[in-house]
């Protein structure tokens, strides 16, 4: 990531990461709910001009450090992201919607954030390095496991 953008009348750097949950904090984001989140974020990422430095998607969370131009607010980034990946998921594992505790949402209602400065290399690696130490803890403790062809 560079240090500064561009648009027509700004020069910024508004870098953050965000962390944020399914619903319950359920182990789903593995295989290929795990993939699909992955590309998707990706992708809406990029159509609302969004730039992803690290993005990692672990059993039960997300973690994402973006550049977000000064012209979307966070809430805006993470309303539209948590949407259409919601919408996407249950489009694409329609058996998900039948379950009682999911109802219409897919992701938990918060996310957490904080504005990347001085310390990005230090986040940066941690974003990166962070399914490492996962599988680390998993090794040492059994988790529920969500199978969606269930």
């Amino acid at each position: 990531m560079s240090k500064y953008k561009k648009q027509s009348h700004v020069i910024y750097k508004c870098d953050y990461h965000i962390v944020w949950v399914p619903k319950y904090r359920f182990r789903i984001l593995t295989g290929e709910v795990g993939m699909l989140m992955d590309k998707d974020i990706r992708m809406y990422s990029e159509w609302l001009g969004c730039e992803i430095a690290e993005l990692n998607v672990l059993v039960d969370h997300v973690h994402v450090v973006i550049s977000i131009p000064p012209k979307e607010s966070v809430s805006t980034y993470m309303g539209t992201i948590k949407g259409k990946t919601a919408i996407k998921v249950f489009k694409s594992y329609p058996m998900l919607k039948k379950r009682p505790y999911w109802g219409n949402h897919f992701w938990g209602r918060g996310y957490f954030v904080n504005t990347v400065g001085i310390n990005e290399d230090q986040i940066r690696r941690y974003v990166k390095y962070q399914k490492d130490e996962e599988r680390k803890e998993e090794s040492n403790q059994q988790g529920f496991d969500f199978d969606p062809g269930t």
